[in-house]
């Protein structure tokens, strides 16, 4: 490719460049192309992440300017930018920033509050376990893998009691297993490993897969349950103390008797919902 003769001046030492490669480098720089975004989708994403704006402007200088619409950015820095505040790069290109709702109808949160804003990383967490779902619901079937029979079982009218002795006899959680646990995290993991023996995926973490920067706070969430036939999923935040990962559990194991998918946000100690009845009568029957 032949390029047209161009004089340029090196604005550090002003001196006169005549190669055509570095003069053709130079023009193209200076053509910067800006991404068309409306200034209320940057502040809608910087807000999502719950970032401080100090914070982001630290690393990007521009970002007053972006948020009150004097200036665009490059669509480097807007790539940059979502990635920071953990959003698809698609969503700052609508015309109005998005409602987003958290995709399940239950997961237990500390004392039963309501999230008005689900963080990225709590939707991050609900996705990736829903694509692993979905990928061992499929693996269940090429396997010809049965349906699970104990899932949605019971209804609300049997009584606590029944159901949490249904719960204990499929997980083999009897009070002589509990006793050989002499700690939570002696219990938490035989719990676990019964629950998994049963069909049940059962997942803990205290992190977005594998990116320390991104916790799970257990002000926000504590766990959450996917009911299926197959591939019933729980996912435990891994922050929470041992004891309150166990009551997680037995909570989600619970919904998944129940095939609970439009259930209340509520506390399952401070609840009289009929499916957190079964929680405490799970971990601790009558005769313990």
């Amino acid at each position: 490719m032949n390029f047209p003769e161009a004089v340029a001046w090196d604005t550090l030492n002003k001196t006169r460049i005549g190669d055509r490669t570095k003069v053709f480098v130079l023009i193209s720089n200076t053509m910067v192309t800006r991404a068309n975004v409306k200034p209320a989708l940057i502040t809608w994403a910087r807000e999502r992440a719950g970032i401080p704006k100090e914070e982001l402007s630290s690393k990007f200088k521009n970002l007053p300017r972006w948020e009150e619409g004097d200036l665009k950015p490059t669509l480097k820095q807007l790539d940059a930018f979502a990635s920071a505040v953990h959003v698809p790069v698609g969503y700052l290109f609508l015309s109005k920033p998005p409602k987003e709702v958290v995709p399940i109808p239950d997961f237990r949160t500390v004392k039963g509050r309501s999230i008005a804003r689900p963080s990225p990383n709590l939707l991050d967490t609900i996705y990736i376990c829903q694509e692993r779902q979905a990928w061992y619901r499929d693996y269940a079937r090429m396997s010809s893998l049965r349906d699970l029979d104990f899932v949605a079982s019971v209804s609300t009218a049997d009584s606590p009691r029944s159901v949490a002795e249904q719960i204990r006899d499929r997980l083999g959680f009897d009070l002589d297993a509990r006793n050989q646990c002499p700690t939570w995290s002696d219990a938490l993991r035989f719990f676990i490993r019964q629950a998994e023996s049963a069909g049940i995926l059962v997942m803990v973490s205290g992190i977005v897969m594998n990116n320390s920067h991104r916790p799970l706070e257990t002000e926000e969430f504590r766990g959450f349950a996917l009911c299926d036939s197959l591939a019933p999923l729980i996912f435990v935040n891994g922050r929470d103390t041992r004891a309150a990962q166990m009551f997680t559990v037995a909570h989600e194991l619970a919904h998944i008797w129940l095939g609970h998918r439009h259930y209340q946000i509520l506390d399952p100690l401070r609840s009289r919902a009929p499916g957190k009845k079964n929680v405490g009568v799970i971990l601790w029957p009558p005769s313990f």
